[in-house]
């Protein structure tokens, strides 16, 4: 049995602890006790992407259950485009009025950017929460693609960009970029990535932008839009070459993960790519992917991430959010969500402040044959700006697609 092993680091991106910021609240300077109290007996409406059944069902399922069950809160999941419901509450500031009732978001780094920037996010919150404060390696959360947190946002799990593949259809995967594109071309029509902004299509794109220009090091500093210019032909140039070649002849694009994922189990392309390390296996117990499929990452390296919830400031459940996004942080909610019965995303709190029997369950997930963290992390990269991440979803639209 493959078991899972500690992590105690995994490749910080940068150093810090989440600080205090502006926006306290009378709320934020209650007891916890006297938040749980307020958020008892309310209903809690949870904005998240609603693309995955499996999360879905976790959501719907498991925590609403258990929510309602330890704090008498209704669990409402609404599904979203992050980027559409955060341009609403924009529109909504100053307005008193939150026409969607969202309380709680599960939102990506370029929209918590956006989101912060235009002051539509309640906190600094996390700090309030007791999971958070007892189990969360504040260092490795401080920043979410380079942009600081402060305690707006809490941990929600942890992630990685793999690929897949069928082993009954092929036998040597590419292992990096350039093996792709000599793969793609050898074998056209089998290969595609979702159309960015899809999350794990503008993740490829990423990934190839890294490939084609030496790594994530010289972006680390920050967002440079010369360097960018610079830097950039050459992913366009890669993408380019490799278009006429894809599916469709490059015509068209699955829209997210989930068309991808049955254009690989139709057999019509022969790599498979996510967001999420225990996908695949997730799919295989599920019976949609087939027993032979596999997880890989290429040996350029595999960029990783954490995701946040975050809470509006015009949210009319604050307290209701808070108690939710801590329940999420809990031993037990992580554990379930790490079982890829369950979904298969990997831990945001530190293991080591478990107690034995805790960490005993984490160790027992079987995780088939997955990569294990020390599989992942030795070619983990980290995440860059959020600038970076707009800018190469722009440019692909306008150089590629």
């Amino acid at each position: 049995m493959k078991r899972f092993l500690i992590v105690v680091a995994l490749v910080s991106l940068l150093a810090g602890c989440s600080g205090s910021g502006d926006g306290d609240s009378d709320l934020l300077s209650e007891s916890w006790s006297r938040i749980a109290a307020e958020a008892k007996g309310s209903t809690v409406n949870f904005y998240m992407y609603g693309g995955q059944t499996s999360i879905n069902e976790w959501v719907d399922t498991y925590v609403a259950e258990e929510v309602k069950k330890r704090y008498g809160i209704t669990l409402v999941r609404v599904p979203l485009r992050i980027e559409v419901t955060v341009a609403k509450l924009v529109a909504e500031k100053g307005t008193g009025k939150n026409v969607g009732g969202v309380d709680l978001l599960w939102i990506n780094g370029e929209n918590f950017k956006t989101a912060r920037e235009s002051g539509i996010l309640f906190g600094p919150f996390a700090e309030k929460l007791p999971n958070f404060v007892k189990h969360v390696n504040k260092g490795l959360v401080a920043y979410d693609f380079g942009y600081p947190v402060k305690g707006y946002e809490a941990p929600f799990g942890w992630t990685q960009f793999v690929f897949e593949y069928d082993s009954a259809r092929m036998s040597k995967p590419p292992m990096n970029f350039n093996d792709l594109l000599a793969w793609a071309k050898a074998n056209p029509g089998r290969f595609t990535y979702p159309m960015p902004p899809d999350f794990t299509g503008s993740a490829f794109v990423r990934q190839a932008f890294y490939a084609a220009t030496g790594g994530p090091g010289m972006y680390l500093a920050g967002w440079n839009q010369k360097l960018f210019e610079k830097q950039s032909p050459k992913v366009w140039a890669y993408l380019n070459e490799m278009k006429p070649y894809l599916w469709r002849n490059g015509e068209a694009y699955p829209q997210d993960t989930v068309e991808m994922d049955e254009l690989f189990v139709a057999g019509e392309i022969d790599l498979g790519m996510s967001y999420g390390p225990l996908h695949a296996q997730s799919k295989k117990l599920a019976g949609i992917f087939p027993k032979t499929a596999r997880t890989y990452v290429m040996n350029d390296g595999a960029v990783y991430n954490l995701h946040f919830t975050a809470i509006p400031e015009s949210a009319p459940n604050k307290a209701g959010a808070m108690v939710v996004a801590n329940f999420l942080l809990s031993p037990e909610a992580q554990y379930s969500k790490f079982q890829p019965a369950n979904w298969g995303d990997y831990p945001a709190i530190n293991l080591d402040t478990l107690t034995k029997e805790q960490w005993d369950g984490f160790a027992a997930v079987e995780l088939g044959d997955s990569l294990g963290p020390d599989d992942l992390t030795k070619v983990a990269l980290p995440e860059i700006a959020a600038e970076y991440l707009e800018a190469l979803e722009k440019g692909w639209a306008e150089n590629v697609r």
